[in-house]
């Protein structure tokens, strides 16, 4: 008597774990089935700010040649700071310059059918400046290689504060989507119900540096020319539209 109530008892319970799957399928199905009975608009569209740059990054640097590598690294040290008092007399902060490459090659001349002929050691000493203030750009190129900078490697327009440009282009960009989604909507038959998703891509990035050619020192007078021109704030966005009748 004991043992069939034990396999009654037992029936029982596989009976209950087998049918709550099953529950628990017909009660989730509904809510999918509607999903699948949605019909939804994914789109993507963009917005772009053109603004004015007010700063400029410089990479520049001196390069040194002498028969030991201890005199070339010192000659090159010597101009260095030339380079870097010239930078605080043009109101060039400390923290807007950073060392950005050093390096020490010994330098060959080649003969044919001899060996490799030691000439020398080359030291390069390379640093980035950033300038906040756009009108003193050209005076600090023009002190710098006053002071011996031998290099000038590339110059790049940016905003010390991107926040309005990135917030004006996202504005754009999410009228732009919602003008797509309605005339999608119209052209089929719907009319936009809700939005489900929002997602942005893309920002503001500062452009690469563009390259100039190395200067010697100046004689002139006047001031290097140096125009800003525009930067292209660019903001991507993605959407899903829920549609309905």
């Amino acid at each position: 008597m004991k043992t069939f109530v034990r396999a009654g008892a037992l029936s029982l319970l596989l009976a209950t774990t087998v049918a709550a799957p099953v529950a628990l399928a017909q009660a989730a199905s509904p809510a999918a089935d509607s999903m699948f009975r949605a019909t939804t608009l994914n789109l993507s569209a963009y917005g772009e700010t053109r603004i004015a740059p007010d700063m400029a990054t410089i990479n520049l640097g001196v390069n040194t040649e002498a028969p030991t590598a201890s005199a070339a690294m010192a000659a090159n040290a010597t101009q260095m700071n030339k380079i870097f008092a010239a930078l605080r007399r043009a109101g060039i902060a400390d923290k807007d310059i950073q060392t950005s490459g050093l390096n020490l090659n010994a330098q060959y001349d080649y003969v044919e059918n001899n060996p490799p002929k030691l000439r020398g050691y080359q030291a390069s000493n390379t640093v980035t400046v950033t300038v906040h203030d756009l009108t003193r750009l050209g005076s600090a190129v023009d002190a710098t290689v006053s002071a011996g900078a031998n290099q000038v490697n590339g110059i790049s327009f940016g905003l010390n504060d991107p926040t309005a440009a990135e917030n004006a282009a996202r504005e754009d960009a999410v009228k732009a989507l919602s003008a797509k989604a309605n005339l999608y909507a119209r052209a089929t038959g719907y009319r936009v119900g809700r939005l489900v998703t929002l997602s942005e891509g893309g920002g503001y990035t500062p452009p690469s540096p563009m390259p100039v050619m190395a200067m010697a020192r100046f004689d002139k007078a006047e001031s290097t020319p140096v125009a800003g021109g525009e930067l292209k704030v660019r903001v991507d966005v993605t959407a899903l539209y829920e549609l309905t009748r």
